[in-house]
């Protein structure tokens, strides 16, 4: 699965997002459902695989009893203090996300992952995984011990998991075909992007890096390379069917 993170971030983002959607090899994507492009990204995704990307980083709570305690002095929500948010806060928020998502989307999400793995944090982890589990829907694992904790809480996950983003881009062609040659033969394997043209809205780290990640996925090479492997991208609808070996 390449699934592209932060749809809806940002109208630049939001674009290049589908550029590397409906041209390059990016099979899914994760929706922040409180930013500044939600709607219009939603609009635009209806039919495609599209998970939830939870945010409790920044933006205003979904939730309309988000206690205030927990919010900055504008009423936003605060990434810096999210390892003490109670878990039922969690919960909650998650759920009214969730739901937004399907309002908004007009079809039920693929999967949930969250803005800036904040679930490392156990409180986060409990919280989503009640929701999770609910909804029966599977949640990205980003190593071996959120792997075996959702698991463990009966909540689907990926087996592997490769992406980051940090201060030079993470998807160039060089670590596509690394990521390729590497790409375990058994189980769900997650490859987590970051395409998108120059932000237009937001201030972000990742900005510039965006653009070099989309000419990645975009590239007729990777499809290429996708193919001589025997690899089709699939999403996290997968894990709903039958184990998966490399072809």
């Amino acid at each position: 699965m390449i699934n592209a993170d932060d749809l809806g971030y940002d109208p630049g983002i939001t674009r290049g997002i589908f550029q590397a959607l409906r041209e390059g090899v990016v099979s899914s994507a994760t929706l922040l459902v409180n930013a500044p492009d939600s709607e219009s990204a939603a609009r635009q995704a209806r039919g495609l695989a599209i998970g939830l990307h939870l945010n409790l980083d920044r933006g205003a709570p979904v939730d309309p009893g988000f206690p205030r305690e927990w919010c900055t002095v504008d009423g936003g929500l605060d990434g810096s203090r999210v390892d003490g948010l109670p878990v039922d806060v969690v919960e909650a928020e998650a759920l009214a996300q969730l739901e937004r998502l399907e309002r908004l989307l007009g079809q039920a999400a693929t999967h949930l992952d969250v803005h800036k793995h904040l679930h490392r944090h156990p409180q986060v982890l409990e919280g989503l995984s009640r929701v999770a589990r609910r909804a029966g829907l599977p949640v990205r694992s980003i190593d071996a011990d959120m792997r075996g904790a959702l698991r463990a809480r009966g909540v689907a996950t990926n087996d592997h998991f490769v992406g980051e983003s940090g201060a030079t881009a993470y998807w160039t062609p060089e670590r596509f075909a690394q990521a390729l040659a590497a790409l375990p033969t058994e189980g769900v394997t997650e490859w987590m992007c970051h395409p998108g043209h120059l932000p237009e809205l937001v201030t972000t780290r990742y900005a510039v890096q965006r653009e070099v990640e989309r000419a990645t996925f975009v590239d007729a090479h990777s499809r290429t390379a996708l193919e001589q492997a025997g690899v089709r991208p699939k999403d996290y609808r997968v894990l709903h069917e039958a184990p998966l070996t490399r072809a």
